[in-house]
């Protein structure tokens, strides 16, 4: 879904674009010292115009208002958009990359953990023919000895079960060609695990390493419940091995159901250790679970690719933009 107009840049003759993708969600702490280092970076890019685009994702903070300012100082440069209610992170930055013109795509948090400055090394690479320029944290600043191991674990589980690999330490802080931007709004699922989607598409992608800094105000915005829904997005997204889980999971359940058909049946005809029936229903049962759990795993492999996009709702939905 896509709010741009042709008003929304002002390009010089004969220049580049650069877009810089903001999602907020109550950053008003932070987000005036956002802008002005996002903006001194790009305005240190000669051969280059440049377009900020912010989007608000529901803050019920002053987001909406510091906003509103920075894009009266900056009309020429600056755009917001926000959005009707908070759909979240990955929603948010979707919303943005449909809105953005430029030849190169960078997507950033507002909270300052990602530093500005960083780009200025992604837009070399890519000037070098690199179609994705992704970030990856080689030191990490202000975070508890929980959330690294957690992160860890979790790029390593996703990579083992998924057919994509996922660069390790990564988030959603990297640059993207404009032909990687086109061919991701043509990807219309709606669970988006972004880091994920960009990794699928393949071209040239290569990392740049940076030291990520400790908030600069605020709050985190992913506590650990959020945290862990977002992971489940990742692994559903990327993996049907849950699903196969379920499978080889009836499937073992049915050797040990036959197994236990040839005990029980060992103890009917060979000794006079039984109560009449009781062989009967414990076959049954084993057996009938056994099968139950296979069938679910088959019609769990179709239901689990279907489910999420038959219902066609929109990513998100635009409430004004500026």
């Amino acid at each position: 879904m896509s709010m741009s107009t042709p008003n929304d840049i002002i390009k010089r003759s004969g220049s580049m674009c650069l877009t810089i993708i903001v999602p907020c969600y109550n950053e008003q702490q932070v987000i005036f010292e956002t802008h002005r280092r996002i903006a001194g970076v790009c305005e240190g890019v000669d051969d280059f115009d440049y377009q900020i685009i912010y989007v608000n994702d529901g803050s019920y903070d002053g987001t909406k208002t510091c906003l509103h300012d920075i894009q009266k100082k900056d009309t020429d440069h600056v755009k917001v958009i926000n959005l009707s209610r908070n759909f979240g992170h990955q929603a948010a930055v979707s919303a943005g990359i449909d809105a953005a013109t430029g030849d190169a795509v960078v997507i950033i948090d507002a909270d300052l953990q990602d530093p500005p400055e960083v780009i200025l090394e992604m837009l070399e690479k890519w000037r070098k023919g690199a179609d994705v320029v992704y970030g990856v944290r080689a030191e990490r600043e202000g975070e508890t000895r929980f959330k690294l191991m957690t992160a860890q674990i979790f790029y390593r589980l996703i990579n083992r079960m998924s057919d994509t690999e996922i660069p390790l330490d990564t988030g959603d802080f990297r640059l993207l060609d404009r032909k990687v931007v086109d061919a991701l709004c043509r990807m219309p699922e709606q669970d988006r695990f972004i880091r994920g989607m960009v990794a699928w598409l393949g071209f040239n992608q290569v990392p740049v390493y940076y030291r990520r800094d400790a908030r600069f105000a605020g709050e985190t915005k992913y506590p650990f419940l959020k945290m862990f829904r977002f992971a489940l997005d990742g692994i559903f997204s990327f993996s049907t091995f849950p699903l196969k889980l379920a499978t080889m999971f009836g499937l073992t359940i049915s050797a040990a159901s036959a197994l236990g058909i040839f005990y029980f049946l060992y103890l009917r005809l060979f000794t006079s250790n039984w109560v009449p029936g009781w062989t009967f229903m414990f076959v049954a049962i084993l057996f009938t679970s056994g099968v139950q759990l296979i069938v679910l795993g088959i019609v769990g492999e179709y239901i689990g690719r279907i489910y999420g996009e038959v219902k066609r709702r929109p990513l998100y939905l635009v409430d004004e933009d500026e």
